[in-house]
């Protein structure tokens, strides 16, 4: 386990190809807190920069539907991000047990979507929209979104054709234009198709895609259609299947436009109607 000066570690909680993430304490107060650690011994000044980088666009959105920094801190040749702790789990772990009823999903994904609308409202890209990174606690009903590890802030160049090992965010939830092979630059409606993935799992409990291969994944997100959320779920309303179809959409004008818009127009009128 690591060991970071003024903590307690309590738990690891995840652990990614850069970083380890966990539980801790800090000795001062007692604050729980969560703490995030590049991996490296030496990590590279490029690794340092994109640390800050995340630290500042995180603590920059100062939402209640996102994560709130306490700091960024030195440890021997690293950097910690400093993270509050609200008790939450994310919705992947949650998941393990079962997946969602639409009565839990309908108010989840309202907050989920306002938080996204606005985080695009100050103009950030979060890039990785999956249920890894969304955190509820289910007690109070917070729910947060996490890890501004890639998120830049518009205007985004052109993707690069990169190898799919390479590819930045979660390759089971990357819009077809974030593989870099669409020959088009990225807006806030890269976020709307992971959105579009993380709604398909959190509903039916299985990926629209499931492939091995890096390669075959791409082509999925590019070139093939999902079975609706309907068919593999028929206790699913047809209007809340389509919803989801309609966010991962291939072309990003035949998504929505906003998330506030899937929040407002779709989601909230059928949670105020559902008797489900």
């Amino acid at each position: 386990m690591i060991t970071i000066a003024n903590y307690h570690i309590n738990e690891p909680i995840y652990e990614s190809t850069n970083s380890l993430v966990s539980r801790g304490l800090r000795k001062e107060d007692n604050q729980p807190v969560i703490l995030k650690v590049l991996k490296e011994d030496y990590p590279t000044p490029e690794e340092l920069t994109r640390y800050r980088q995340e630290y500042e666009i995180t603590k920059s959105l100062n939402l209640d539907g996102v994560i709130k920094t306490y700091g960024l801190e030195k440890s021997q040749n690293t950097l910690v991000i400093v993270l509050e702790d609200f008790g939450g789990e994310s919705l992947k772990q949650l998941m393990t047990e079962r997946c969602l009823t639409v009565k839990e999903f309908l108010p989840r994904a309202i907050q989920i979507a306002d938080s996204l609308g606005q985080i695009h409202a100050a103009n950030i890209i979060h890039k990785d929209i999956n249920p890894s990174n969304i955190v509820f606690e289910p007690t109070t009903e917070q729910l947060k979104i996490i890890d501004f590890g890639i998120a830049t802030v518009l205007p985004r160049e052109n993707p690069t054709l990169k190898n799919p090992n390479q590819l930045e965010g979660t390759l089971a939830y990357i819009s077809p234009e974030q593989t870099g092979r669409m020959n088009r630059s990225l807006d806030y409606r890269t976020d709307l198709y992971s959105l579009g993935v993380t709604f398909y799992e959190l509903l039916t409990g299985q990926l629209p895609f499931n492939s091995d291969s890096p390669m075959e994944l791409v082509h999925c997100h590019i070139a093939k259609t999902p079975a609706p959320v309907c068919s593999i779920k028929p206790d699913v309303p047809s209007i809340i299947s389509d919803i989801v179809m309609k966010l991962m959409a291939k072309n990003v004008e035949e998504r929505y436009q906003s998330a506030f818009g899937v929040k407002a127009q779709k989601i909230s009128k059928v949670s105020k109607t559902s008797e489900l």
